[in-house]
């Protein structure tokens, strides 16, 4: 485990098998490696060895009661981390591979480490659909957790640049193949009780289920009250920027950067980190972002933003 304020060389690869081989090795030796999903980029480790674990929170400097989701290769591999009722059949059989995770209750053999799970009695499990991370798995047979590949309670990562910004010294690899497609973090659902536990790229219109309440323990990640935050101040809801303001539009609204000048809340989807990224590097003292309705994927982009927003 490397603490967080050790510098170590990072490196970046291009995707490949040579890549995909050398991170595999840095897995098996108990190390951290930043790898693309179709979310964001992820930071994996063995989901079975403690302290390859605990590497991750060292790194991210992430709370210890926050959870980790474990990716896995197919059902199989789930199954055997998780309990599964009929409805996380169901959904399984619709989502994945993709951006949906399930939090299940802990299979009685599993040998995720209790780490992962932060002592809850559930596990947060998903199969994922990117080329690189489902290469990953394969060479290394084992389950990977992989929060998102920053520093924690930052701007979560859609390219390599990203995280090498956050990361650079704390971990030893970053496997690079480009931008990810959907640009959030996948929504997490809780089937027995048929509620979204953190909104993402699959509509809860879509699925059927509530938002969960608010409050109490945190049982999945992304709940934590302030969080994706950038370094500035946030404003939301935003018509015109104020002074000193980096403004991010939306439709109509126009400004420094906008993430759909169509409306088209997919694509604002997928551009979101990146522009907060920019609008937080950008010389101004402040960052406004202009309204997104809140229909579809729209309820996932404001519950991030509320998210950042909060100081």
């Amino acid at each position: 485990m490397t603490p967080p304020n050790a510098s170590i060389p990072t490196r970046t690869l291009r995707y490949g098998p040579a890549a995909i081989a050398e991170a595999a090795r840095v897995i098996r030796q108990g190390g951290c490696v930043a790898v693309p999903t179709e979310t964001v980029y992820g930071l994996a480790a063995d989901a079975t060895d403690s302290r390859a674990v605990a590497g991750i929170y060292a790194a991210k400097g992430r709370p210890s009661f926050n959870p980790l989701i474990v990716h896995v290769a197919d059902l199989d591999a789930a199954r055997a981390i998780a309990v599964f009722d009929a409805e996380a059949e169901r959904l399984a059989a619709r989502y994945w591979p993709g951006p949906l995770t399930l939090v299940l209750p802990i299979a009685p053999d599993s040998p995720v480490a209790s780490l992962v799970t932060a002592g809850l009695t559930t596990v947060a499990v998903r199969i994922p659909a990117h080329r690189a991370m489902r290469a990953l798995l394969a060479a290394t047979g084992k389950p990977l957790a992989a929060p998102s590949a920053n520093a924690s309670g930052g701007i979560s990562p859609t390219c390599a640049g990203h995280v090498l910004a956050s990361l650079s010294g704390r971990i030893a690899l970053i496997l690079d193949d480009g931008a990810t497609a959907e640009g959030l973090e996948s929504t997490i659902v809780d089937p027995a009780n048929r509620t979204v536990l953190r909104p993402g790229p699959i509509p809860r219109a879509e699925l059927g289920y509530e938002i969960a309440a608010s409050g109490g323990t945190i049982s999945a990640p992304g709940q934590l009250a302030s969080h994706y935050a950038p370094t500035k101040p946030l404003r939301l809801g935003a018509t015109t920027a104020g002074p000193d303001e980096w403004l991010i539009g939306y439709g109509a609204i126009t400004g420094d950067d906008t993430l759909s000048g169509q409306g088209d809340p997919i694509g604002a989807a997928a551009r979101l980190f990146a522009a907060l990224h920019r609008a937080d590097a950008s010389d101004r003292g402040a960052i406004a972002v202009a309204p997104i309705p809140d229909d579809g994927i729209g309820e996932a982009i404001n519950d991030r933003l509320a998210r950042a927003a909060a100081r």
